[in-house]
């Protein structure tokens, strides 16, 4: 595929829910009784459970104390609360849920780059700002001109994009094979850091029609992919920061 077809919604994840097993993050696997499956609706043939390993939340350098036997814990409400939904799951599935979590609460509350799922939604939204720029200074954009310049994607930077964009399906079929999301994050994490340096040091909304397009053209497939990967961890994918 070119990373045209990345443009489509949709078209880099090509799940089938009838194929795919349910998993439910709860590491050990364990098979669901055949009642319990049914209480949910469930076909227990096709349920899986991933024990997830102990979560440890830290406020800065110091960490949270909870223990179950004095009641003391902070629930996942809580935690969504606190640091917000997109934070709390994209920071749970950073890692395997075979290792140990260490919760960074203050990075995870952080509107900064530092924090992995701000920088990761920035990409996609800084894309979307290059498109309101672009209207602004009444400049021109054709994605049929922009398709047909690709070989003016000379950059290495745009060369490495291009390359992410293409193995993206690759990387979500990994993920859930391997039941492993952070395959996926890992991939949608290097693919914003790719972005965000070739938004750095490259210029893309030149005057050179043919090629403003075929920059414009590859950004937009990187904003596509973006939020593909980020709606499969059920993220949000915001169009401002």
């Amino acid at each position: 595929p070119r990373p045209a077809d990345m443009h489509q919604p949709g078209a880099a994840v090509p799940l089938d829910p009838a194929r795919h097993r349910h998993t439910a993050p709860a590491g050990r696997k364990h098979h669901v009784r055949p009642g319990r499956a049914q209480a949910l609706a469930l076909d227990a043939s096709r349920v899986e459970i991933l024990l997830v390993q102990f979560a440890v939340l830290y406020e800065g350098n110091e960490r949270v104390q909870m223990s179950t036997r004095a009641g003391q814990f902070v629930t996942l409400r809580q935690l969504r609360e606190d640091v917000g939904a997109d934070a709390a799951r994209f920071f749970y599935v950073m890692r395997s849920h075979e290792q140990h979590l260490d919760f960074d609460l203050e990075l995870a509350r952080k509107h900064t780059n530092d924090n992995p799922v701000y920088y990761v939604q920035y990409a996609h939204a800084r894309v979307a700002s290059l498109f309101r720029q672009l209207e602004e200074k009444q400049l021109g954009y054709n994605r049929a001109s922009g398709d047909a310049a690709r070989d003016k994607l000379t950059h290495e930077a745009e060369q490495d994009l291009m390359t992410l964009l293409l193995s993206f399906p690759e990387t979500v079929s990994a993920a859930a094979k391997a039941r492993s999301p952070q395959i996926l994050v890992n991939g949608l994490r290097e693919l914003a850091a790719t972005f965000h340096s070739y938004y750095n040091a490259v210029p893309i909304l030149v005057e050179d029609d043919a090629i403003r397009s075929a920059r414009l053209y590859l950004c937009k497939a990187v904003k596509q992919v973006l939020a593909n990967g980020l709606r499969i961890v059920g993220v949000s994918a915001p169009e401002q920061m």
